[in-house]
């Protein structure tokens, strides 16, 4: 087994590392937070596709990166990928890997060939897997990239593009269970539309839910006990996409009935294309009760499309955590850092540079949400806004002992509502003062 990163020690914790050091300043795995280690809260996973498939190739130009274990050999390309990832991860001193099943092996001239060439890795990963105590976060099929998909996997116009589909997701989601992942993820790429003018929005919304029942059909028959995650964007490579943000899947599952089979996989970048914060689309997760996991990474303001950076906020992150943590953390999910190196960062040290900043910034992040947790002036200061819905009328208003009748009469009793203070400027500095204190 050739080695990559045989100059690349392993990844230790450092306080005291100088900024640029391949050391974690923050993130000390067995370090108890709120009752778990760093390492239990955050459940940190390396995705395949952005580092161990991508070169570096943009709509503008070709590849730039170098990626030692390119070969000519298409299949032996796959098996120096699998020794490339699990010699990484390692490294990195982290748990979880995260796939789709055209990462892990090339596609073949039939579809046998390559379901063929997929679980031959797949036997590979499960001897890794074993050596390196490495796991599997969560697995999933590409159903966006060939040209077969170029109408869509589940919403396709054509149902044997459909079932092309559900055999890649039942060979990916039976490798998912064989690996002992903890969740599946579908990302419905091109599950949408660009012009309604050649689209049956009832028809591909009605085929989607079936194909989603399909899954979970399967998942049930195998037996598979991890999560089924949706994962939300509201565009690209579609001009609108079905799963648009966390609301609006939910709205979707509950439609057919499958709320209670997904939960979400949220992905910072995609929060923001939507028009949402990122905190906001964990916050609503969490309330609607399916929050799943996290792809942690980031957007530019300056570029309108999915850039897929490392994180680097620590600010954005305090108040995501904050929130993931109120509401009890992951339970199946995680963090994967669905990020990418720059075009101009081409040496795979670069890989180890994002992910480093990447998990440091998680850490920083997590111990300032131990702060504002152990201290909730932000819940004190809410639950003060709110308290009126403590009193007689607001319980009468919620347990529905009142008519409209009723509540019309009693303001035509009552004087002018006091208004009061919101007190945004106040919290924000409240907020500043745990993060930068």
């Amino acid at each position: 087994m050739k080695q990559y990163f045989s100059q690349i020690n392993n990844i230790e914790y450092n306080p005291n590392a100088m900024p640029g050091e391949l050391s974690y300043r923050h993130y000390d795995a067995n370090k108890v937070v709120l009752g778990k280690t760093m390492a239990e809260h955050l459940r940190l996973a390396v995705c395949y596709w952005h580092n161990f498939c991508w070169e570096g190739n943009d709509a503008f130009g070709g590849t730039t990166r170098i990626t030692p274990w390119k070969c000519n050999d298409p299949m032996q390309m796959a098996y120096n990928k699998a020794d490339a990832i699990f010699e990484f991860v390692t490294k990195l001193g982290i748990p979880y890997f995260t796939f789709h099943d055209i990462d892990v092996a090339p596609e073949g001239q039939t579809l046998k060939e390559s379901i063929s060439n997929f679980h031959k890795i797949v036997d590979y990963f499960e001897l890794k897997m074993q050596k390196t105590d490495v796991e599997l976060l969560w697995g999933t099929a590409n159903l966006f990239s060939h040209k077969r998909y170029q109408a869509g996997a589940g919403t396709n116009n054509d149902p044997e593009v459909f079932a092309y589909a559900t055999a890649q997701v039942k060979h990916a989601l039976e490798a998912t269970h064989r690996l002992n992942g903890s969740n599946y993820v579908l990302w419905g790429g091109r599950e949408g539309y660009d012009t309604l003018l050649n689209t049956s929005l009832k028809r591909e919304k009605d085929n989607y839910a079936k194909f989603l029942s399909l899954v979970v059909e399967h998942k049930n028959k195998i037996g598979f006990s991890g999560q089924l995650l949706i994962e939300p964007k509201p565009c690209e490579p579609t001009k609108h996409q079905y799963d648009h943000d966390t609301e609006t899947v939910y709205g979707f599952l509950c439609k057919y009935g499958l709320e209670k089979e997904f939960k979400v996989n949220i992905e910072a970048n995609h929060a923001t294309l939507a028009g949402h914060s990122f905190e906001h689309e964990i916050e609503t997760a969490c309330v609607l009760d399916c929050m799943g996991s996290i792809d942690a990474n980031r957007g530019d303001p300056q570029n309108g499309w999915d850039t897929d950076q490392f994180p680097n906020s620590v600010e954005e992150l305090s108040l995501v955590m904050y929130r993931l943590l109120k509401a009890g953390g992951f339970s199946t999910g995680g963090f994967n850092f669905d990020a990418k190196v720059r075009r101009q960062s081409i040496d795979p040290i670069d890989m180890f540079y994002g992910h480093i900043g990447g998990i440091d910034v998680l850490a920083k992040a997590l111990l300032n949400a131990e702060k504002m947790i152990d201290n909730d002036i932000l819940e004190i200061e809410v639950n003060h806004r709110y308290q009126n819905w403590d009193t007689k009328l607001g319980k009468d208003i919620q347990d529905g002992s009142l008519t409209l009748d009723d509540l019309a009469q009693h303001a035509e009793n009552q004087p002018e509502p006091k208004t009061i203070s919101g007190r945004q400027e106040k919290l924000e500095g409240i907020v500043n003062a745990f993060i930068y204190n």
